[in-house]
């Protein structure tokens, strides 16, 4: 009987992607987790209501298995809680905390800024931080103002810390799996409206390197770095703007806010001349003004506009839709944006629908 060839590396890439299946972004968290706890007997998952019937909108879902030692839930004490993830994971393990809100890790700031954030500093190398903390952010259901923050460029502001911020499904499990196996503590945002969203995802566990760009649509006129739930409206934005204006739109999506990969945001800009950041956070002493600050330094000889930044204005969200719709951008405002930008007359937008999954969220009960 003839050996077997080996399959090559064409074949393997097409046995790779029959195995891939549609999950939701919530089915994809669950499933990191799972494997996670499976291949590694140190990681636990612990928070206020991870164990409730709804499982953190799914996200938790199934975890139960692992038992009450390594999947549990916590009294309302944030830094208490925040304090525990710390001690368990200098002393060996891999806690995942979860926030429902991460307004409510702002109740864990000393721990988070003062204990975990320079763990490894301090100890001089020694002590390992593998903590990795679960927030959700987003809108909708009249969150208002206590309820409806990202904070994303508080947290990357603060060094010792990664921000992850992933926009899909398959990045959702890769960059989870990536972000617990890492030896630093990991604030990890997860935009609710996302959860949702289906997209392809392997069925083995992978990992996704921290700090590196995804290229979500390519393009040569305008590049947009969007975060978060911000690459659903701009790539929405870029369709309509192809279509209508012949508008050629590069979309990047940084995935992790910190580490940040300033390279292939320089390349992209230097190639379009033209910047447009979409950030899913306040604009004032925000992420887009960090991106806007690394533009102008690195790409100032080939800039052909000024970096535009779209992002939530310098006040509070408010609680009734209409006034919430406002406090928001969306595809409508990067399509005005890059409009102004390009000197393109308005852009006829009868007929077209946009994304708004106001709807499927009821709530975390």
């Amino acid at each position: 009987m003839r050996p077997k060839k080996p399959l090559s590396p064409r074949k393997k890439n097409l046995c790779k992607m029959y195995m891939l299946r549609s999950l939701t972004y919530e089915q994809a968290i669950a499933e990191a987790l799972g494997q996670e706890m499976e291949r590694d007997a140190s990681v636990f998952v612990y928070g206020l209501d991870v164990a409730d019937h709804k499982k953190i909108f799914g996200s938790t879902k199934g975890l139960e298995k692992f038992g009450p030692k390594r999947f549990f839930g916590t009294p309302l004490s944030e830094e208490a809680m925040t304090g525990v993830g710390l001690g368990a994971a200098i002393n060996g393990l891999r806690p995942v905390h979860v926030h429902i809100r991460v307004d409510f890790l702002l109740l864990a700031m000393n721990q988070l800024i003062n204990m975990v954030a320079p763990a490894r500093f301090g100890s001089g190398g020694v002590l390992k931080a593998p903590l990795v903390i679960r927030a959700v952010i987003g809108r909708g259901w009249g969150q208002a103002f206590q309820h409806s923050k990202s904070l994303q460029s508080v947290f990357a502001h603060i060094p010792g810390i990664k921000v992850v911020m992933p926009s899909n499904a398959y990045d959702a499990k890769g960059l989870l799996i990536s972000a617990i196996r890492d030896d630093n503590p990991t604030v990890f945002l997860e935009h609710r409206w996302l959860y949702w969203m289906e997209g392809k995802v392997p069925a083995e566990p992978y990992t996704i390197p921290l700090g590196k760009v995804r290229l979500v649509r390519k393009g040569k006129d305008v590049t947009i770095v969007a975060t978060s739930w911000m690459n659903v409206e701009a790539y929405k934005a870029a369709e309509i703007l192809a279509r209508k204006q012949g508008v050629e739109v590069e979309i990047l999506d940084p995935r992790t806010i910190y580490p940040l990969d300033k390279a292939a945001l320089v390349r992209s800009v230097n190639k379009t001349g033209h910047c447009i950041v979409a950030d899913y956070d306040w604009e004032f002493c925000g992420f887009s003004a960090e991106v806007a600050a690394l533009v102008s330094e690195n790409c100032f000889g080939r800039l052909k506009s000024p970096v535009t930044r779209i992002a939530f204005p310098h006040t509070h969200c408010a609680t009734t839709r209409p006034l919430e719709n406002a406090f928001y951008p969306n595809a409508v405002s990067i399509i005005r944006a890059v409009e102004k930008k390009l000197q393109l007359k308005p852009t006829d937008l009868s007929g077209e629908e946009f994304y708004s999954w106001e709807n499927r969220f009821k709530g975390p009960f």
